[in-house]
C-alpha cells in the first residue's frame, strides 16, 4: 500500500506540467532531487530489489551528485530477478501485486520479455509524462488520434491512448485490422493524427500506393512515431512526410522505463523529459567516438516499478539547448542506435540507424535486411534489398561515400522480406547465434 498519496498529490497533475520546460538547471535539479527523495522514501524498505542493491532500508540524497555512487541497474538484472521469482515478476516492484491495476510486457526484441505492473498512480504518471509528447506535437482536444498498432501486451501506444483520452482528444483504436483495413478506417474516421512505428508508416504508404489510395488527401497532419530510430533519421523522416503530407514527431520510451523522450514537428532529435527522468551520459566501451554516450535514466514518479540508474542501452549524443521553448537535455540525433547493436567495421562505428539513413535515401528500395557476421575474426555487414541490381549498386556507392566502407548490397525479390506493424527486425546478427 502506498505511504505517500497525500504528500505526492496527483501524479498526472505534477508530471504533465510544462513549467519545467523553462527551468534553469539549478531549478530543474531541485525538482529532480525532491522527487527522487520522495521516491526513495516511498520504495524503501518495501522494494526488495533496491533495498538489496542499495544496501540500506532508508536513503536520502543531499544532491544529485550523490546519485553517481548508486550502482547501475541493467535489464538483465530485472529479467533474472523475474525468473527467480515464483510469480514471474521482478522484485523491483514496490507493492503487493493486488495494489497494481495494469500489466504489460516488454517486446523481447533485445532478449527475454519482462512483465511489468503499474499502479493507478503509476499510470497517471505515464499519462502525465506523455502530455509532453502531445504538447510538442501540437495535438489538442480537437484532434482525432488513430493508433495503428495491435494493442498487444507491449505498452507501446497503450499509454498514448490514455494520454490522448486525458487530453480530451478523440482516440481511434486501429488494432486487429489488416493494413488495407486500417487505411480504409483512417479515411472513414477523419483522423488527424496517427501513432505508429516509422517502419509501419512506410509500409502503410507502400500499401496505399499499391491500392491507389492518396495518403496526402486523408487530412493527417501529424504522425507520432516510436519504437525505432526512424523519427530522427532524416531520410526516413522525409520519406514518411512526403508520402503522408504530414509532419513527423519522434518519441522514445520503454516498458520498463517509461515515455522518456519527445521531439518536434520541425526538426529531428529528442528532448529527455527531465521532470520525469534524471539523465546521465556514460562512455560506451569500444567506441572511438567520444561524443557518443550511453543514456542512463532514473525514473522519478513511477513508484510502483522504479528504475534507478538504468542502463537503457541507447547510444546518444547530447547537449543543452541554447534557445527554443524547452530547456530539457537535447539529443540532436535522437537515439543513434543500441549499444549492443553497434558494429565496428574497419574502425567505423555502424548502427542500424546509420544504415537506415543511407538506404532510405533511395526511394526505389521498398524493404531491406542487414546481415552481421564475422569473417576471420573481423565483423562484416551485408545488405539484401528489394531492388534491382542497378539500384543495389546505387545503395552500395552511397554506403561507400557516406560511411567510407565497402558493403555488399545484394538483390532480393520484391515482397520477399518481412514487414511488421511493430519494430522492424532488419538487423540480423549472426555473431550472437
Amino acid at each position: 500500500m502506498s505511504l505517500l498519496p497525500a504528500q505526492t498529490g496527483n501524479h498526472f497533475q505534477a508530471f504533465s506540467s510544462f513549467d519545467g520546460w523553462s527551468y534553469d538547471r539549478p531549478r530543474l535539479h531541485e525538482w529532480q532531487l525532491k522527487w527522487l527523495n520522495l521516491q526513495l522514501q516511498e520504495i524503501l524498505p518495501g522494494n526488495a530489489f533496491y533495498r538489496e542493491k542499495l544496501g540500506t532500508d532508508s536513503l536520502q540524497l543531499d544532491s544529485l551528485a550523490d546519485l553517481s555512487a548508486v550502482p547501475i541497474t541493467t535489464k538483465v538484472e530485472l529479467v533474472e530477478s523475474a525468473e527467480a521469482s515464483p510469480d514471474g515478476l521482478s522484485r523491483h516492484h514496490t507493492y503487493p501485486a493486488t495494489d497494481y491495476s495494469r500489466m504489460h510486457r516488454t517486446s523481447g526484441t533485445t532478449g527475454r520479455p519482462l512483465m511489468l505492473l503499474d499502479s493507478a498512480q503509476d499510470w497517471s504518471w505515464w499519462s502525465g509524462t506523455w502530455q509532453h509528447v502531445l504538447r510538442a506535437a501540437e495535438v489538442t482536444a480537437a484532434d482525432r488520434v488513430f493508433l495503428a498498432f495491435s494493442f498487444g501486451p507491449f505498452v507501446g501506444f497503450w499509454s498514448a491512448h490514455q494520454a490522448c483520452v486525458d487530453l480530451g482528444a478523440t482516440v481511434i483504436p486501429g488494432g486487429g485490422l489488416t493494413s488495407l483495413a486500417r487505411l480504409e478506417f483512417l479515411k472513414s474516421s477523419s483522423a488527424s493524427v496517427v501513432c505508429c512505428t516509422p517502419s509501419y508508416a512506410l509500409h502503410l504508404a507502400e500499401v496505399a500506393a499499391s491500392e491507389g489510395i492518396s495518403l496526402t488527401e486523408l487530412g493527417i497532419r501529424r504522425i507520432i512515431v516510436a519504437g525505432e530510430a526512424g523519427g530522427s533519421v532524416p531520410a526516413v523522416r522525409q520519406r514518411i512526410e512526403a508520402a503522408w503530407g504530414a509532419k513527423v514527431v519522434d518519441h522514445s520510451g520503454a516498458t520498463e522505463i517509461g515515455p522518456w523522450g519527445f521531439g518536434w514537428p520541425d526538426r529531428i532529435g529528442l528532448h529527455v523529459t527531465e521532470t520525469s527522468f534524471i539523465a546521465e551520459l556514460l562512455p560506451i566501451e569500444g567506441s572511438e567516438d567520444d561524443t557518443l554516450k550511453q543514456l542512463v535514466l532514473t525514473s522519478i514518479g513511477r513508484f510502483g516499478a522504479p528504475v534507478i540508474r538504468y542502463a537503457t542501452g541507447d547510444a546518444v549524443r547530447a547537449n543543452l539547448p541554447s534557445d527554443g521553448p524547452c530547456q530539457f537535455l537535447w539529443l540532436p540525433d535522437g537515439v543513434v542506435g543500441r549499444v549492443d547493436n553497434m558494429v565496428t567495421i574497419r574502425g567505423v562505428n555502424v548502427f542500424p540507424s546509420s544504415i537506415d539513413a543511407i538506404v532510405r535515401q533511395v526511394p526505389e528500395v521498398d524493404e531491406y535486411r542487414v546481415r552481421v557476421f564475422r569473417r576471420e575474426h573481423l565483423d562484416e555487414l551485408e545488405i539484401y534489398a528489394e531492388a534491382d541490381d542497378l539500384i543495389c549498386g546505387k545503395v552500395q556507392k552511397l554506403l561507400a561515400v557516406q560511411l567510407g566502407l565497402r558493403i555488399n548490397v545484394a538483390h532480393s525479390p520484391a515482397g520477399s522480406l518481412p514487414r511488421s506493424e511493430g519494430k522492424a527486425r532488419r538487423w540480423h546478427d549472426e555473431r550472437k547465434s
